[in-house]
């Protein structure tokens, strides 16, 4: 049966490739792009669907309510995706204050129109940094969705504040919702600010490749797609009320990912500069994903080492994708498009 969706956030790096799964792999939805195309937000990444006839975009900010009240009298959606966040961590302990506002108000604004107007389902998309870090000598530990929240950020903080918000509409209110907690993404359309095209692009350029420490945290890799696939699952046919956690086994220090770049872009070891760490960086995350794998039949179909090899292909592919955005053209993209309209 048809479906309209609503997707926030779906002009950044996961919600974008959600939006081309849910457009490829359910040709009858409707998929709404609701997105406020902050610095992450990137309107050129949604260039391949822009004139696909069940695809709407919509510029607007998840904390605005009479947008948000008036998108949902429009498109009426039986199920609303919130990918949107502000989501970089050395952004957060820099201005703390933008990341409650988007995080935590910006997503009781969603629920709240999903009370008023009705919904089949509101899905919360979440991180596995609510959970915390786990010590690097014990790799028998791993992430369930009973580890207690333990913050590091005020990143990581605001989103479990939503993460609790959520399951207490669901308590209070009745609102069916879901919550799913993800390890590192990785893939096509990742911004540049973040570690893996960081390093591409700077490999690319000959410019020294910034690790945080020695380069020692590990983190937990899931393809993006692998991701949006879980995500679909959840949505369709996860027991609303619950959290579920989407990890990709594939545990890799930062170090060894450097390093492998290095290597698939034929570049010198000598380009890595270790810089001065990170203010309460996490050592170690890992996801043990069982339960979505028992309740649900996901496993993550990517191995980082075929996956980064995708990736850096992927990059090499779009220069000019990644180059407007490290030259803060992409930001008149919108304009461009929209300015006369």
């Amino acid at each position: 049966m048809a479906k309209t969706i609503i997707v926030t956030g779906g002009a950044g790096f996961i919600g974008s490739n959600f939006v081309f799964l849910m457009l490829k792999e359910h040709s009858d939805y409707r998929i709404i792009c609701l997105d406020k195309l902050t610095y992450a937000g990137n309107l050129s990444t949604l260039e391949p669907v822009m004139n696909n006839p069940n695809f709407r975009f919509v510029k607007a900010d998840i904390c605005d309510r009479e947008a948000v009240y008036k998108l949902f009298e429009e498109e009426k959606p039986d199920i609303v995706v919130n990918f949107a966040a502000e989501s970089h961590v050395d952004r957060s302990i820099e201005d703390p204050g933008i990341f409650l506002q988007t995080n935590i108000m910006g997503t009781a604004t969603l629920m709240d129109a999903c009370r008023k107007y009705g919904i089949e389902r509101y899905h919360q998309v979440s991180t596995d940094e609510v959970y915390g870090d786990l010590p690097l000598d014990r790799p028998d530990l791993f992430f369930t969705e009973e580890t207690p929240i333990h913050t590091s950020s005020p990143y990581s903080s605001s989103k479990a504040a939503a993460d609790l918000l959520v399951l207490a509409y669901h308590r209070t209110y009745g609102l069916p919702v879901t919550i799913s907690r993800c390890s590192n993404n990785y893939g096509p359309y990742h911004f540049p600010e973040k570690l893996i095209p960081l390093m591409i692009a700077n490999a690319l350029a000959d410019k020294p490749l910034p690790v945080y420490g020695e380069g020692l945290n590990v983190r937990d890799w899931l393809y993006v797609e692998d991701h949006c696939k879980a995500i679909d699952l959840i949505i369709h046919n996860g027991r609303v009320g619950e959290v579920y956690n989407i990890g990709g086994h594939n545990e890799k220090t930062n170090i060894y990912i450097v390093k492998k770049i290095l290597e698939l872009l034929d570049k010198p070891e000598s380009l890595i500069t270790y810089v001065t760490d990170r203010k309460g960086h996490d050592l170690r995350y890992a996801i043990d994903p069982t339960k979505i794998h028992n309740e649900l039949g996901w496993l993550p179909e990517t191995m980082f080492d075929d996956g980064i090899v995708k990736t850096v292909q992927w990059y090499l592919d779009n220069k000019d994708w990644w180059e407007n955005i490290i030259s803060g053209e992409y930001q008149d993209y919108y304009e461009r498009m929209y300015g006369d309209r």
